[in-house]
């Protein structure tokens, strides 16, 4: 039989405002290969995703890359619509991923890192061998959040998207508060890869 890759995969999750970018980029600052859900879709927006995105909302692309205001107002509050383009996206997010993955192995990584914004919600976290979620205190999220200029209603709306940041702790395999600053966050992203080594693969 084949030897069973010992490459460990982490998903990385957490509400907004959490500071999940900022501990991606620990990970990666650590040497850990980091795929970044939220950016390869910025990459298929503005290449292989917008001919179909195109076809399917007329007027959503401009220069060849999709405007992706003007596409939230074809797919909010319409459910048909957004399950249109999650059939458009998703599979192309998932061949990247499945790139990244394989090069990874290739390379000799013993773990990586799948930074995904709703891994709990879309089923994600079967895919992985732990997940980290990253967290802080509710006051310092909002504060964090409306200092972006984001409109109070709008960030409601965004955490009713949201499994709540109680019930992502709670399935968690490691915890990341990022409320102590970016020293302490750092020292929890190191013990993390410490701890990882030891833990079995168990995605399905």
């Amino acid at each position: 039989m084949p030897q069973q890759s010992t490459m460990r995969i982490l998903g990385l999750t957490g509400s907004i405002g959490m500071g999940k970018s900022t501990t991606a980029r620990m990970f990666a600052d650590e040497g850990v290969p980091v795929h970044d859900a939220d950016a390869a879709v910025h990459r298929l927006y503005a290449g292989a995703a917008a001919p179909a995105v195109e076809a399917a909302f007329p007027g959503t692309v401009r220069g060849g890359i999709v405007d992706r205001a003007e596409l939230a107002k074809r797919v909010t509050g319409d459910p048909d619509a957004l399950k249109r383009l999650e059939g458009i996206v998703h599979p192309l997010v998932a061949a990247e991923k499945q790139r990244f993955l394989e090069e990874a192995k290739a390379g000799g990584a013993p773990v990586v890192v799948l930074d995904v914004p709703l891994l709990f919600e879309t089923g994600g976290d079967a895919g992985v061998d732990a997940v980290v979620v990253v967290t802080a205190p509710a006051d310092v999220q909002r504060e964090r959040v409306l200092s972006r200029g984001v409109a109070p209603e709008r960030f409601e709306a965004l955490l009713a998207r949201q499994m709540p940041d109680a019930e992502k702790r709670r399935r968690a395999d490691f915890i990341v508060d990022s409320s102590r600053g970016f020293d302490a966050a750092r020292e929890q992203v190191r013990a993390i890869l410490v701890q990882v080594a030891k833990i079995p693969v168990r995605r399905t």
